[in-house]
């Protein structure tokens, strides 16, 4: 189209230099030409319509003549637009190759150190920005009190153990024991059944004694009465008669004798039988405390043991308490917010300084929920931190579980009043590759631009 314009140009102005060789024979005619001359200086632009108009050539013509009179050009041209639209192509592939972020910084852990027991402060070996190796002291608390509670333990445990054992024998004493009076009452019973069964014969004898005594006392009792009406007639003599009577006096005295004499054989009877259930409650008595017995000295034992189990824990206890006046940095890192000093009185808990593990660092990049579509872990992070202008390597690690909004102190609440769409972040955490930060240089809190290569994997 330049071309064209150019030719119509030049055309134009062969048209304007005949006119002009036209008008000088003019000027030398007089002053009619003068006058012809002037009308033409007052009016060009109608004369310049009033010429004749090239015929216009189609496009298709212009350009053909275009490429004939400048192929150079049409080929540079050509080479332009292939460049524009190849390096077009290049740089759609390379934006939507990789997601960036600006919306990111390392993080870590950050370990808050307080102490577990109450105590005054006694020394603190470590500043702000100071590195300390796991297992160093930072912090020591009086230990004196602690010292004393450990000992009283020492001493509690020590009484526990002793009375442990003087109460372990009592167990099998109790045991033998009951033993010993479990057979004594069966012997017991056995000699009280004797006697009550020697009762019982001497009972029978003296019953016997008093049958036959009575028997005796009936035969001279009727001798006496045979023998009066003879005694009255004198047919037999009076001291006959008198002997009689005697001997009956005598059967009546004996029967008496052995009335009083069964009396006491059920006496001694009775006596024995109750000397028999007397043996035999104390044998069953015997039987069925003795197993109660020994479980009371199972128990007084058991309980002993207990002491000891609860005079171990308190020791342990106390010995716990007296090491943790020493307090010692859990993690390798550098010292950070530091607020204890000597002198300071401590209560458990209570936050004395933090350790940032620089060793155990990540990345928390919070990308637009539109930009996850074709992330996943194991992809490659290339990492630029602005603090040093250094690029470094990494993977990402896990995608999020919730939006950071989701999970703040004040979640939104889309159900109530107006709302708003707005799109979300999600914090995605990425890992640096072994060896990339081998001087420890970052810290938790530094900026970084991270962009994820979709098409990589780890």
């Amino acid at each position: 189209m330049q071309g064209q314009q150019k030719h119509l140009q030049e055309e134009q102005k062969t048209l304007r230099d005949s006119g002009a060789g036209a008008k000088k024979p003019s000027e030398n005619g007089g002053s009619g030409a003068a006058e012809q001359k002037d009308e033409k200086k007052e009016d060009p632009k109608k004369e310049e319509e009033k010429k004749p108009e090239p015929p216009k050539e189609s496009l298709l013509q212009r350009t053909r003549r275009y490429v004939t009179q400048h192929p150079g050009r049409v080929l540079l041209g050509a080479f332009a637009l292939l460049v524009l639209v190849v390096a077009g192509a290049l740089l759609m592939a390379y934006l939507s190759s990789y997601e960036s972020t600006d919306d990111a910084q390392i993080d870590g852990h950050l370990n808050t150190i307080s102490p577990r027991i109450a105590g005054t402060v006694v020394g603190v070996y470590a500043e702000n920005d100071q590195f300390v190796k796991a297992g160093q002291v930072v912090v020591d608390l009086d230990p004196r009190d602690y010292k004393v509670a450990s000992q009283q333990a020492t001493g509690a445990y020590a009484q526990a153990v002793a009375q442990l054992r003087a109460e372990n024998p009592s167990v099998p004493i109790v045991q033998t024991t009951n033993e010993t009076t479990i057979s004594t009452g069966d012997a017991d019973v056995v000699v009280a059944e004797k006697m009550v069964s020697a009762a019982h014969q001497e009972y029978e004898a003296k019953l016997a004694d008093l049958r036959s005594a009575e028997a005796q006392n009936n035969k001279v009792q009727r001798d006496v009465i045979r023998f009066q009406p003879l005694a009255d007639k004198e047919e037999i003599s009076r001291q006959q008669f008198d002997g009689v009577v005697a001997t009956a006096e005598s059967g009546a005295a004996s029967v008496d004798a052995a009335k009083a004499a069964v009396q006491v054989a059920v006496r001694t009877l009775d006596e024995r039988r109750a000397q028999l259930l007397q043996a035999r409650t104390r044998l069953q008595e015997a039987q069925q405390n003795a197993p109660r017995q020994t479980a009371v000295r199972q128990a007084t034992v058991a309980t002993r043991e207990a002491g000891i189990v609860s005079a171990k824990a308190m020791l342990e206890q106390a010995q716990l308490n007296l090491s943790y006046a020493k307090i010692a940095a859990p993690v390798s890192g550098v010292v950070v917010n530091k607020t204890v000093e000597v002198g300071q009185r401590l209560q458990p808990g209570e936050e004395m300084l933090s350790i940032s593990q620089i060793d155990d660092i990540w990345i928390t990049a919070n990308f637009k929920e539109t930009q996850l579509r074709r992330m996943h872990p194991g992809q490659s992070v290339d990492v630029k931190v602005d603090a040093f202008g250094q690029v470094f390597h990494g993977y990402i690690e896990s995608m999020p579980g919730a939006t950071g909004a989701s999970t703040s102190l004040l979640p939104p609440e889309n159900a109530t009043g107006n709302y708003v769409k707005v799109v979300q972040r999600l914090p995605v955490r990425i890992r640096l590759k072994p060896g990339e930060d081998s001087q420890h240089r970052l810290r938790i809190g530094m900026s970084v631009e991270p962009k994820v290569w979709l098409n990589s994997n780890n």
